[in-house]
């Protein structure tokens, strides 16, 4: 159960915390994923594939950014 503060607000348990964080790191997986998606479509699509390959790569630098973030945001928690 959530702890109850002195200013009458309840603490969140750490189950709590990580199912938010778990949450939150899904929605940056599905941005990332997005935009390699989209990387992948415009090299396929088109007959300039280095275009749809930079959006590959900021996708993979997106998801490895936003993981660092949600990482030791998660860290300072504790």
């Amino acid at each position: 159960m959530a702890k109850l503060l002195k200013n009458g607000k309840k603490r969140m348990t750490e189950d709590q915390e990580f199912q938010i964080m778990k949450l939150v790191l899904d929605k940056f997986l599905w941005l990332g994923f997005i935009v390699m998606g989209w990387g992948m479509y415009q090299s396929l699509s088109q007959e300039n594939i280095l275009a749809g390959l930079w959006f590959m790569v900021a996708g993979a630098i997106l998801l490895i950014v936003f993981m660092i973030l949600v990482i030791k945001e998660y860290e300072i928690w504790k």
